[in-house]
């Protein structure tokens, strides 16, 4: 049974603007260093891959059903790639307690000024 679904779009280069003002800064409080290696080995093309994974982190707050104001903390949600590609959602702390049951499909896509995720939570029990 579906639990949630969530969508976000975002523009590049508002995360962009985000990332050359505040530095690593930012980068720490949004991204685990995981994400951070994935998306910085694209050099030219980084920000749209940092915009998408920001997407997917709201989208999962969306799905959740309690938005980005409510206790949601960005670093307990990694975007992952699996070996052929598919990005998943790996949840830490007090997410993965809460919704480590829930299994999640998730789409991402962009282009140079717009980056779309959509996921799907599904309850597996």
């Amino acid at each position: 049974m579906i639990y949630g679904i969530g969508t976000d779009i975002v523009e590049t280069s508002r995360i962009q603007t985000a990332i050359e003002k505040y530095g690593k800064r930012f980068l720490d409080r949004l991204y685990t260093e995981l994400e951070q290696q994935y998306c910085d080995s694209f050099n030219e093309t980084k920000y749209v891959h940092y915009a998408a994974r920001f997407a997917a982190k709201e989208s999962f707050s969306k799905a959740i059903g309690t938005g980005l104001t409510q206790g949601f903390k960005f670093k307990e949600i990694s975007i992952r790639n699996e070996r052929n590609g598919k990005p998943v959602i790996v949840l830490d702390g007090d997410l993965l307690e809460k919704y480590g049951h829930l299994k999640s499909h998730v789409s991402l896509s962009h282009t140079d000024n717009n980056s779309l995720a959509y996921i799907i939570l599904e309850e597996t029990e």
